[in-house]
């Protein structure tokens, strides 16, 4: 895990990346997990903020509908939680470089579909 980036890092679209998910409530992830990134560095840069999916390896969600599988680099199994989107403070969050990196357009085009069937967002 990381204690925070470079300060000329910046979190970017379909990167994975750390990012401290508490103080949490409920349901919701606790503590530094993964994070599959949907906003543009653009966006991430100007505002501090990022627009993401957690990420977690609790195998409970291999038969949840709503999330999507990802292969690993060393064969694990992890899952990204497309419903339960999240926007953080990146920087105070202490987010930095997950070690599987970037350029997972697929499955960032995977979650945002699963999000699209809960939300309808390409509907309205």
């Amino acid at each position: 895990m990381t204690a925070g980036a470079a300060p000329n890092w910046y979190p970017d679209r379909a990167d994975i990346i750390y990012i401290q998910h508490s103080p949490h409530a409920g349901k919701e992830m606790p503590s530094m997990h993964p994070m599959l990134v949907s906003s543009p560095r653009a966006f991430n840069e100007r505002t501090g903020i990022v627009i993401g999916f957690p990420m977690t390896h609790a195998e409970f969600n291999k038969d949840n509908p709503f999330a999507v599988a990802v292969q690993g680099p060393k064969n694990e199994i992890g899952y990204v939680l497309a419903f339960q989107p999240k926007s953080f403070d990146w920087r105070e969050r202490k987010a930095g470089p997950h070690p599987w990196g970037g350029g997972h357009d697929a499955i960032l085009a995977a979650a945002l579909a699963k999000l699209d069937a809960i939300c309808g967002i390409s509907q309205t």
